[in-house]
């Protein structure tokens, strides 16, 4: 007998939306919003805004808005410049928090940042903590480095919350006392960013994930960002278009609460300024644009 299902015809790899016409997608896009997601990364700067610049709590009040009846979770990536309002502002409105010290290499800065995050924590403001985004990916710290910075919230924290460490999936494997020091593991997974055509990408961040599954031997694992640009130069088999990034988060969404994935999705809000450090591609990842409306 054959054990063919439909349901599980190429459920490896994605849904069959080739069929669905643009307005189509969209509309499956909107409804998956409707009925909500796991968590989207925070996007707090507007238009002619960059880090290193003030937030305003009506800035961030605005953007948590909008973002209200679609998540459970936004995830923030620093506790200064104002980014330590967004986690006071996000339990006011009953989501939850994965907040991050943004670490680099200014050692001052990174005091700030870990005093802050424990701070938050102390006040109740904060679900995950993460210690950290891509600093071994950069080069910012020594693995010794980060992992201090890691104990000291750890040791420091008066509330029982998990603490853990953001970088790319493949970087837990490669240091595994990093992988062992942290509580969970907060894996990146942009398939995009490997060059893997659309068709594909969904298949390529389920081998994302299990590459960090191993490397955290049975801790939680949650996916902190991914995602699929709408515009800009293509990398390799990779295509930024309407369609493609529509399709890469009906996708990922599926997949996400099909398995019970948590899954933070990059990104909420378009940010003009990430074209200096991502090339033309950076300023496109939202699902809402700059001015907060709904792109699809």
């Amino acid at each position: 007998m054959p054990s063919f299902r439909q349901e599980k015809f190429l459920s490896l790899a994605s849904s069959d939306l080739s069929d669905k016409s643009l307005e189509e997608l969209k509309q499956t896009l909107r409804n998956q919003l409707k009925d909500g997601v796991h968590g989207f990364c925070a996007s707090p700067y507007v238009e002619g805004q960059k880090p290193g610049d003030q937030l305003t709590e009506e800035q961030i009040r605005k953007r948590l808005e909008v973002l209200k009846p679609h998540t459970k979770w936004i995830r923030s990536f620093s506790t200064t410049e104002g980014n330590e309002l967004i986690p006071k502002v996000a339990r006011e409105m009953g989501i939850k928090t994965m907040v991050g010290a943004w670490l680099g290499d200014n050692p001052k800065t990174n005091a700030k940042e870990v005093a802050n995050l424990i701070e938050l924590v102390n006040e109740g403001l904060v679900d995950i903590a993460a210690v950290g985004n891509e600093v071994l990916y950069r080069g910012d710290l020594t693995v010794d480095e980060l992992l201090e910075h890691i104990q000291e919230v750890k040791s420091k924290i008066q509330k029982k919350v998990p603490v853990g460490y953001v970088d790319a999936y493949y970087e837990f494997e490669d240091h595994p006392e990093v992988s062992e020091a942290c509580d969970l593991i907060l894996a990146n997974c942009y398939p995009f960013w490997e060059g893997c055509p659309l068709e594909h990408s969904l298949l390529y961040m389920k081998e994302m994930y299990r590459i960090a599954k191993n490397a955290g031997k049975g801790k939680r694992v949650i996916i902190t960002e991914t995602g699929w640009p709408d515009q800009g130069t293509n990398l390799r088999g990779a295509v930024p278009s309407t369609e493609n990034a529509i399709k890469y988060f009906i996708n990922a969404q599926q997949w996400s609460k099909e398995e019970n994935i948590e899954l933070f999705y990059f990104s909420s809000f378009d940010e003009s300024w990430k074209v200096g450090a991502e090339g033309d591609v950076g300023a496109f990842w939202g699902i809402w644009d700059k001015d907060e409306r709904l792109k699809y």
